[in-house]
């Protein structure tokens, strides 16, 4: 670090999927605090200048009552699953350092990222890269979900990116922002749009093993804070982001 000496680091690396964190709790624990402690540790003796992202998670946020939707930063932090406790642990690692080291952290808390070349493990690519399949006739013509009610706030990737490289530059050291498009999407929704974008007929089941142990009925944030700070707003519809990740997933099978 101190022979590379950045102007910026984003510190996206992590054991990212909340299905895997109940599989393996204490591998995406000790992976994401142990990282984040590594790197921000490293700024801290080899490269006290830079700007360092620390990139959280609206799991942070766990349940939250509906009168208290859409969620804001001071909503109390209440994980529900063990990624989301991994990433307070995180957030309030970044927020330490600053605090104590005057370390120029600032913290993010996204929701729900979605687009072309997203890893199987989440729900839009889950379900794309199974209709591309059906559509080369390599898999039956049905598509197993899960809770198909949960409502989650959707923001593409690109945006989510643009948003990242802004906090940086423009946010103010010590603080958190949440990241999303402050509009709440039901999966059902999500598997309609892709159905009908489909070359198959499409039959829907529900596979139980899909379902988590706690399960949010309705997540969505409000991005003010955001936007106030460095002028940030989404601008890709979901609509673009469904069609492009399911246009990938046609490539990819």
């Amino acid at each position: 670090m101190s022979r590379l000496c950045p102007d910026s680091l984003f510190h996206l690396a992590a054991s990212a999927a909340v299905g895997s964190s109940w599989k393996d709790p204490a591998a995406t624990l000790t992976n994401n605090i142990l990282g984040t402690l590594n790197v921000l540790e490293a700024v801290r003796k080899g490269a006290p200048e830079t700007r360092v992202l620390i990139v959280g998670s609206a799991e942070e946020y766990g349940l939250v009552p509906k009168e208290r939707l859409p969620i804001l930063e001071d909503e109390p932090l209440r994980p529900a699953d063990p990624y989301g406790v991994s990433k307070v642990t995180c957030d309030l690692l970044g927020l330490q350092h600053y605090l104590a080291f005057k370390t120029h952290v600032v913290r993010v808390r996204p929701f729900n990222h979605i687009g072309p070349r997203q890893g199987k493990g989440f729900v839009l690519p889950d379900f794309a890269s199974q209709i591309a399949a059906m559509e080369t006739g390599a898999l039956a013509p049905v598509l197993r979900v899960g809770n198909l009610q949960a409502a989650r706030d959707f923001t593409d990737v690109r945006d989510m990116a643009r948003a990242y490289r802004l906090v940086l530059e423009r946010g103010v050291p010590g603080e958190v922002y949440n990241v999303c498009s402050s509009k709440a999407v039901r999966i059902a929704d999500i598997v309609d749009t892709l159905i009908g974008c489909s070359t198959v007929h499409i039959q829907v089941e529900v596979d139980p093993a899909r379902r988590r142990p706690t399960d949010h009925p309705t997540m969505v944030g409000s991005y003010a804070a955001l936007q106030a700070a460095t002028g940030w707003s989404p601008v890709i519809p979901i609509e673009q982001s469904i069609g492009d990740t399911l246009a990938y997933w046609r490539v990819a099978a």
